[in-house]
């Protein structure tokens, strides 16, 4: 590989400090960003905000590997095009991810324009892989680390941003990840990874979600027999296969559908039952990064992130839309999630689930 001028984003974590020691050492000019787009002015009343610390880590480590380091602030934006759009899909009853958003707005999108262009290359410690493909293109592959890959939360990048991006762990797991950071002795080596939405850091999304949406009580109806078993606080803390959370005793009870309109909740505790058809789906607003082989388009669909994945197969309506057949049935699908697809190792791309069955008509 060829020496570049690399602009690396660094979040104070193990995974993109090791990415960081790897590109220095392998004769690299990097210059590490942290990104500020911690919601502290807003929501520093909820918890205590982490990124000073995560700050002093990255300096720590930019300090031992004598790496330039450059604070950027991207909170406007961030709130403007992510946090809005989470809030807006919540009140909506959807189920929003805006890590997905984080990665094609923010990081690869915002932050490219206004920082990036000066560098040969972006970097990350995402998991995930970019090799060459045919026509000049390049593909998204996954990680050897099923349950760390990535891969699903950069399926909305497109193909221009993804020609400018390393992923210099994407080929390692996560224990090999934390080995090296043993062996160069980062300061990071025995950091935990991070387990929330990106922009909220310690907060909980519950208590995000009912600082901007509040709560309203509402009823929790039993799908089958139309009785009511419970009280919630809005139907927007409820997302659909939601087993965690409801306070009920007798189940175990799952969110079975929402009713907006008037702010009921119905739950079942024989949700998965076999009868119950969960296994297909309506997908617009979607970003291919490759071209799809739509005459034989039987390939497989994460829901969420994780090492999940159905076999499906996906017929293109004239509105670009995407209806999808699962194999077997999921009854975790929400409007709202992304569906991302795979061929293989390859991830082709995804979009947004706008209807998954019957029941989601009148939800």
């Amino acid at each position: 590989m060829k020496k570049m001028n690399i602009a690396v984003l660094v979040s104070g974590g193990v995974d993109s400090s090791v990415a960081l020691r790897l590109l220095r050492d392998q004769g690299h000019t990097v210059t590490a960003f942290y990104l500020k787009i911690w919601l502290e002015d807003e929501l520093s009343y909820l918890a205590d905000c982490p990124w000073q610390q995560d700050l002093s880590y990255v300096r720590a480590v930019c300090d031992q590997l004598a790496v330039p380091l450059e604070v950027v602030s991207l909170q406007q934006e961030y709130h403007d095009y992510v946090v809005k759009y989470t809030i807006e899909q919540v009140k909506l009853g959807n189920t929003p991810n805006p890590d997905i958003l984080c990665n094609k707005l923010i990081k690869f999108g915002f932050f490219m324009t206004q920082c990036g262009h000066a560098y040969d290359k972006v970097a990350t410690g995402h998991y995930a892989q970019v090799v060459e493909g045919a026509n000049g293109h390049v593909v998204l592959r996954l990680a050897p680390d099923a349950i760390k890959d990535q891969t699903y939360f950069l399926s909305q990048l497109s193909q221009a941003q993804l020609q400018r991006v390393l992923f210099p762990i994407g080929h390692l797991t996560k224990d090999q990840v934390r080995a090296l950071a043993y062996v160069y002795d980062l300061p990071t080596k025995d950091r935990k990874d991070s387990q929330g939405i990106c922009f909220l850091g310690n907060f909980k999304f519950r208590d995000f979600v009912r600082a901007y949406a509040g709560e309203q009580q509402g009823p929790l109806i039993e799908l089958e027999t139309g009785k009511q078993v419970g009280m919630h606080n809005g139907f927007w803390f409820y997302t659909i296969g939601q087993r965690q959370g409801l306070g009920l005793s007798g189940g175990p009870w799952y969110v079975a559908r929402k009713d907006t309109k008037t702010n009921t909740v119905f739950i079942s505790r024989e949700y998965y039952d076999t009868g119950k058809q969960r296994n297909w789906c309506r997908v617009q607003q979607c970003n291919w990064i490759n071209e799809v082989d739509w005459h034989s388009a039987r390939m497989h669909v994460k829901l969420r992130h994780g090492p999940q994945a159905h076999e499906c197969t996906i017929a293109r309506n004239a509105d670009g839309s995407v209806d999808v057949q699962l194999m077997h049935q999921d009854q975790g699908i929400a409007p709202g999630q992304f569906a991302v697809f795979y061929d293989g190792d390859r991830c082709l791309g995804g979009g947004v689930i706008t209807e998954w069955d019957a029941l989601s008509l009148n939800r």
